[in-house]
């Protein structure tokens, strides 16, 4: 197993995270991995309407903010959350966004 290049975690950035995060694409992947703690980059995405290319660079920019920590095993890629570090760093931020995302949205004009 190898792992990618990934910000150590005293270079993780809020603004990154949060830019990261603003994606809905982007917090979707989040949210499928802080429900199944790992995954193959093909397993998550792969029932997200999203051209395989536009993902690549979703995950890129999880893993270059920090969000997720990446290990390649063999031709796989796995994907998992750096959880602990955000939470080290930016105490119940991570948290706060999921269960934003969970809450249903208000109808249009009401």
């Amino acid at each position: 197993m190898r792992e990618v290049s990934q910000p150590a975690t005293e270079a993780i950035r809020m603004v990154e995270v949060l830019r990261a995060l603003a994606d809905p694409v982007r917090l979707e992947i989040v949210q499928r991995l802080a429900a199944s703690g790992e995954e193959s980059c093909n397993a998550i995405g792969g029932d997200l309407d999203v051209h395989q290319t536009t993902l690549s660079h979703h995950y890129r920019v999880l893993r270059e903010a920090g969000v997720t920590w990446t290990t390649v095993k063999g031709r796989s890629r796995l994907v998992r959350l750096r959880s602990d570090d955000l939470d080290a760093l930016f105490p119940g931020l991570l948290e706060s966004v999921l269960n934003g995302a969970r809450r249903p949205r208000p109808a249009a004009g009401g």
